[in-house]
């Protein structure tokens, strides 16, 4: 067991000396797309929304753009960035020739992105508490938490997705239909109980939602326990079955 988990680490840790060569500018666009929608939408939309729950729109938006850029990072580390490691650089086919399998490749890439979509929640969280916009900001990190639950499950579907797709291009066609839809219609930018039934019902399955409900637990330091028994609870059932599922794909996809 020991040895196997020190052959994940070494997955995540090649991943973290790639990843910090361009820092910078690999970070960047997580900071800005929050900050962009929260000036964009929380500014100018919100002059024009009245009151949510007691709170303005800016202080709507916050968590549920802080739960969103784990999702952004988590898929498209385990789409595009998996597969070109896998298709063009062949990093993985050098693997294979070690002691490391992949079992480790992909236990080891989902902790990577777990790790960074915590990090990255945690980097948000920060910036909007420092903008006034939580409630409490010694509970900031427990939004790490919040971050990893929800960039494993996440990266989990980048990696189904990479099992599928033929060529890179295709993973547009992922982006448009599945990841999209989640991030607009899982209750970041409005209340979900707007929504009519079926598509309340079709959210509900996947993780992001969850994490929205859970970070608005903790910016708005309403009811947290709950939040983390119910809602932390799904997240991980979401994490143990995405994976399992990812697993199986992804490893023929390695082997073959």
């Amino acid at each position: 067991m020991l040895e196997f988990l020190r052959l994940c680490f070494h997955i995540t840790r090649r991943n973290w000396t790639v990843y910090r060569k361009d820092l910078i500018a690999n970070i960047s666009p997580t900071i800005a797309d929050p900050a962009l929608v929260l000036v964009s939408l929380g500014l100018g939309l919100g002059a024009f929304v009245a009151q949510i729950d007691g709170m303005t729109y800016m202080q709507f938006l916050a968590p549920g753009l802080t739960v969103a850029t784990s999702l952004f990072t988590s898929f498209f580390e385990t789409s595009y960035g998996f597969y070109v490691r896998m298709s063009f650089e062949n990093v993985f086919k050098a693997m294979l020739t070690t002691p490391i399998g992949s079992r480790e490749i992909i236990i080891g890439e989902l902790f990577w992105v777990g790790l960074k979509g915590a990090v990255m929640a945690v980097g948000v969280a920060i910036v909007l508490a420092v903008c006034g916009l939580m409630v409490n900001p010694w509970l900031i990190p427990a939004l790490a938490t919040v971050g990893f639950l929800v960039a494993v499950p996440c990266g989990a579907m980048g990696l189904l997705a990479t099992a599928q797709v033929r060529n890179i291009n295709q993973f547009q066609t992922v982006y448009s239909f599945i990841i999209a839809p989640l991030y607009f219609l899982s209750g970041i930018f409005f209340p979900i109980e707007q929504m009519s039934a079926p598509i309340r019902f079709i959210a509900e399955l996947f993780p992001l939602i969850n994490g929205v409900r859970l970070a608005q637990a903790l910016f708005w330091s309403r009811g947290i326990a709950e939040a983390f028994l119910v809602q932390g609870g799904i997240l991980i059932l979401q994490c143990t079955v995405f994976s399992a599922i990812a697993y199986k794909r992804v490893q023929k996809k390695l082997i073959t």
